[in-house]
């Protein structure tokens, strides 16, 4: 099966209904993730959260679907897409954001399609939370 541009769409990782992981994981291809995970997911494709699954713990990716509970941030180089069953609690950054109604979303968004004002926004938050956080410590 073929996406748009003749990406392959393929499953290549998969955490299941019942499942439960703890630690970080990185993968390559296309992760879809039904069960529990606590720690941080990092792929260089599209992952779908599905509506059981439950995160706890950052995401990179290509591009993300959220269906289920994601208590991290969440970068995507290309989209985000959250379903009215969802709940983010945490930063969101990507090129291509979308929400459907009755999104639970607790975080700070950027979302700019231009590559440069994108990287400069990225570039200003990163440097707002390394503040923020050494000025709680003090």
């Amino acid at each position: 099966m073929a996406l748009l541009g003749g990406e392959d769409s393929s499953i290549n990782n998969i955490i299941s209904v019942g499942s439960s992981v703890r630690g970080d994981i990185k993968v390559n291809g296309f992760m879809r993730i039904d069960g529990d995970l606590e720690g941080n997911l990092e792929s260089n494709g599209n992952v779908i959260i599905g509506e059981k699954a439950r995160i706890r713990g950052n995401i990179s990716a290509k591009a993300v679907t959220v269906s289920g509970i994601v208590q991290g941030n969440i970068i995507a180089q290309e989209s985000i897409r959250l379903f009215s069953s969802s709940a983010v609690i945490g930063d969101v950054q990507t090129h291509h954001f979308q929400a459907d109604e009755d999104v639970v979303f607790h975080g700070h968004c950027i979302s700019l399609s231009d590559a440069n004002a994108y990287s400069d926004a990225a570039l200003s938050w990163q440097n707002t939370k390394v503040i923020v956080s050494k000025a709680i410590k003090a």
